[in-house]
């Protein structure tokens, strides 16, 4: 089949939309998806600065949502007309995939970041032949379809709208399973968030949720007051005593912080800010060595990488479904969509601030 994608040939080029193939149906537990929406990543932007790591050309785009129009085999657990939302691939086999941790999968780079699954590269090519990327995070979504594992594809109910749903399955999912999982944060505890964009403000929308009290620490005027919306105290990145000035909000500490940010200077605020015993979690690759303060880590407080928000995503997706229904995680609310053909400007308008979620709908989708 052939059909409309956003294809990087190059690490410095512009997404060009063009016509790419899909050379044979769904294999043994596969599953093919009509893309109705997917959200864009700061992941995905990654790729430019992924010192060739990463192959190109590549169709990117791993926060997809849509319907299914084919399975593969007898055991997808899908049909036909399902809605799903997409979200990361794992082998299902590894010694962390079966114990219930796919986020930390043996495979997870070579599945997700570095190529896919070798063995159906050949069948995804560009309309002259040319080999692309076999698949980008199990599903190479800036696309009108996608071919994907029925292991990293959710049913979701047909009344909700499946085009805003994708982010769900990596942004929101990592911020909120964050709060849940990693942390655990319940009633009367306190989470200071460091980087109010999709993935520490769906922390936000977690935090505020499960009864903790949230920070929302950022630079930009304009989300702090989208956080201080969502239910956070706003804090200015460059206050003087920015963890004196936490502690103050939080009685003395906040029992939890996380870092979207990367920046070692907020890392080590976000550690100053923590009570004894108090945990950081980073959820931002760090390109650098990251020096901590003398005395940072004493008294108990430790500090943690987070990845997918240590979710199982066919659990964690249902839920921030429902509480979406119950006005309690409105994620709808960062969100704003382009047409697929507009994905530059929606890659422009994430690098400079102006929309925290973009989500690209292909044409004739919605």
């Amino acid at each position: 089949m052939r059909f409309d994608a956003a294809v990087l040939r190059s690490y410095e080029s512009p997404f060009t939309v063009e016509e790419v193939v899909l050379a044979a149906g769904p294999a043994d537990g596969e599953v093919l998806v009509r893309v109705a929406g997917c959200g864009m990543c700061r992941t995905d932007l990654a790729v430019r600065r992924s010192a060739g790591r990463s192959p190109l050309p590549a169709v990117l785009g791993h926060e997809g949502a849509g319907v299914v129009l084919e399975t593969g085999g007898p055991d997808t657990g899908l049909n036909a007309g399902d809605h799903v939302v997409l979200s990361f691939d794992s082998c299902g086999r590894c010694r962390n995939c079966q114990g219930a941790a796919p986020a930390y999968c043996d495979s997870f780079a070579a599945l997700n970041l570095f190529g896919g699954r070798k063995e159906s590269a050949e069948r995804f090519t560009d309309a002259a032949g040319g080999e692309l990327a076999p698949r980008w995070f199990g599903q190479s979504s800036f696309a009108e379809y996608a071919m994907v594992p029925a292991r990293n594809a959710v049913r979701v109910d047909p009344s909700l709208p499946i085009e805003l749903l994708g982010p769900l399955g990596c942004g929101f999912l990592t911020g909120a399973g964050a709060v849940f999982h990693s942390f655990g944060a319940g009633p009367g505890e306190s989470v200071a968030v460091f980087g109010a964009g999709a993935v520490g403000l769906a922390a936000v929308m977690a935090a505020t949720a499960a009864g903790a009290v949230a920070v929302a620490v950022d630079r930009y005027p304009e989300r702090l007051a989208l956080a201080e919306r969502l239910g956070a105290v706003p804090v200015d990145a460059e206050v003087d005593d920015l963890p004196g000035r936490i502690g103050k909000l939080t009685d003395g500490g906040a029992r939890f912080a996380l870092d979207t940010t990367g920046s070692a200077r907020l890392i080590n605020d976000a550690l100053g800010a923590l009570r004894p015993t108090g945990h950081l979690g980073l959820v931002a690759r760090l390109h650098t060595p990251l020096p901590l303060e003398v005395g940072a880590l004493d008294r108990g407080r430790r500090i943690s990488h987070i990845c997918e928000g240590d979710a199982v995503p066919g659990l964690l997706i249902p839920r921030l479904v429902g509480l979406w229904r119950a006005g309690r995680f409105p994620f709808d609310e960062l969100i704003r969509t382009y047409p697929l053909r507009a994905i530059n400007e929606a890659e422009r308008d994430c690098d400079a601030g102006r929309v925290v979620k973009p989500v690209l709908i292909p044409e004739g989708r919605g």
